[in-house]
């Protein structure tokens, strides 16, 4: 399946990547890990997680409060958003048209 990431998103997780090495360097490369890990698991089963509005599901970083949040198509997965739990719910509910 084909990943595509909005460049919000993308933004999200090059910035999260950068403040994780700047403070523990290494950190970032967990990261990355992490962020790679969970986007193959939403691509190898995309319905397996669960829907946190009608046309997205959200599957959690493993050791960093971070959720991917993505749309599933028949050919192709769309990241939305790398969404740290402390933001404000609901902030990238505006990227999901595109």
């Amino acid at each position: 399946m084909r990943v595509l990431f909005r460049p919000e998103a993308r933004a999200e997780a090059l910035d999260a990547k950068e403040w994780y090495e700047t403070h523990v360097p290494g950190l970032g490369y967990e990261f990355a890990r992490a962020l790679d890990a969970a986007v193959q698991s939403a691509s190898r089963m995309p319905l397996a997680f669960p829907s946190i509005d009608a046309e997205c599901r959200r599957v959690l970083m493993r050791r960093f409060p971070f959720s991917v949040i993505y749309r599933a198509g028949s050919t192709s997965l769309l990241v939305v958003a790398v969404f740290h739990h402390r933001r404000e719910p609901g902030t990238w509910l505006g990227r999901i048209g595109g």
